[in-house]
């Protein structure tokens, strides 16, 4: 989404993605490096002269890719290592909050499964059939969270951990109280001191209709400016962006890039459940179909700390999109089945097709698929959990839900699975 988002733009000549995938590769050049490979990404953008790097991923941010291309003069769009602990350790985000005053769920900080099992039995989250979140406090690829209905399962997450996040996430283990009302994600673009709202958007992370089943990274979003009204959105930049902005400027690491909060509007009005410090997928998918301004231009103002002089735009409406997944995720995954039907689906009207899982299927593959798309040598196999996002951009979000679910009915794998009740 981000690569599509490049190539609209008028000033780009050449896009490189690393390492991006067979999907990417039709509008980019991939490169056979990893997102970790700071040193090797430095080299690559250094020696064919990058005018512009754009970190996607929340791991290279982390290890300090930032910081290490600002050492070698090439300029990037990305929160430094230090404002990445934001996102990189929810035990520092949540000491933060507490720091400057930004509402949030009661929480404590345990150093070991042993403690944080202390803690439930102390009574601070309530009775035994009380519910609270248990979180890994490092990254975890969006499964390191678990809301747990009562006191016995919330010892089974802690417990079961570190087998599902691995040990480096849960050297501390956060404890919050559960909360409750609609979940809202709102992100923005950010230059260190001004900021620039993006629509905001909603994410169905469960895998099953009805918000069933476990969590997975997000089964679909949509964007709709209807999803937080005026006042609301006033009482969170004054009570959540502004305090967040001056706090990492007054502990000497301004945010410039791409921030992303995760909200619960409840009774007591917004509560932040989560940061992040980049895109957020498949968020990003329903976000940058409906940007209009270049996103060259938008970058350039960020890295001159002037973003507060142009005036992003928006396309009115709505956008929706639907994640496509192989049989067995969120927890092993098929892969290698021939899809179906893209062809047919990616002509639809306002439809964009985003390739996730998804590989070129070898010589003779193809020929089950018949479904009249180009030849063998366009022929796409699942290779991952989440294939697809099926996005489509309209002027009412029936509107958008309708196109996208028709586009959906054109593509088939054997074990396809998603939700029918996205923005329902």
């Amino acid at each position: 989404a981000i690569c599509h988002a490049f190539a609209r733009s008028g000033r780009v000549a050449n896009i490189f993605c690393a390492p991006g995938n067979d999907g990417i590769a039709q509008i980019a050049e991939c490169v056979p490096l990893q997102a970790e490979e700071i040193a090797g990404l430095a080299e690559f953008a250094t020696v064919h002269a990058v005018d512009l790097t754009f970190v996607g991923g929340e791991t290279p941010l982390a290890a300090g890719i930032v910081d290490a291309f600002e050492a070698k003069g090439l300029q990037i769009i990305g929160a430094s290592k230090k404002a990445s602990q934001l996102e990189a350790s929810k035990s520092f985000a949540k000491d933060f909050m507490k720091r400057h005053d930004v509402p949030t769920a009661e929480f404590a900080i345990a150093g070991s499964t042993a403690d944080a099992v202390a803690i439930l039995d102390s009574g601070a989250f309530g009775e035994a059939d009380s519910p609270v979140v248990v979180k890994a406090d490092g990254l975890a690829a969006g499964k390191g969270v678990v809301v747990a209905a009562d006191r016995a399962e919330a010892v089974a997450a802690i417990n079961g951990l570190e087998t599902t996040v691995g040990t480096a996430a849960v050297e501390k283990i956060v404890l919050e109280e559960c909360l409750f009302g609609r979940e809202v994600s709102l992100l923005m673009f950010a230059d260190g001191e001004d900021f620039a709202l993006m629509p905001p958007t909603r994410d169905h992370k469960r895998i099953g209709e009805g918000d069933s089943g476990p969590n997975t990274g997000g089964m679909g979003t949509i964007t709709d400016d209807l999803l937080l009204s005026p006042e609301q959105l006033e009482k969170i930049i004054d009570k959540v962006i502004k305090p967040t902005l001056r706090g990492c400027i007054e502990e000497e690491f301004r945010f410039r890039g791409i921030l992303f909060l995760g909200l619960m509007i409840t009774e007591n009005g917004p509560q932040v459940l989560e940061y992040n410090v980049r895109f957020g997928d498949p968020e990003t998918q329903s976000i940058l179909v409906r940007l209009e301004t270049d996103m060259v231009e938008i970058c350039e103002v960020m890295l001159a700390s002037r973003l507060d002089e142009i005036d992003i735009e928006w396309r009115p409406g709505n956008s929706a999109t639907i994640v496509l997944a192989a049989e067995g995720y969120p927890q092993t995954p098929r892969k290698g089945d021939v899809i179906s039907g893209l062809h047919k689906a990616a002509i639809i009207p306002g439809v964009t097709i985003f390739h996730a899982g998804t590989a070129l299927a070898a010589e003779g593959q193809a020929a089950s698929a018949g479904d009249g798309s180009p030849s063998s040598h366009h022929q796409f196999i699942t290779a991952g959990g989440r294939v697809l996002g099926v996005t489509a951009v309209a002027d009412s979000l029936g509107e958008s839900l309708d196109t996208a679910y028709s586009a959906v009915e054109k593509i088939s794998w054997e074990g396809m699975q998603y939700r029918r009740d996205i923005g329902k």
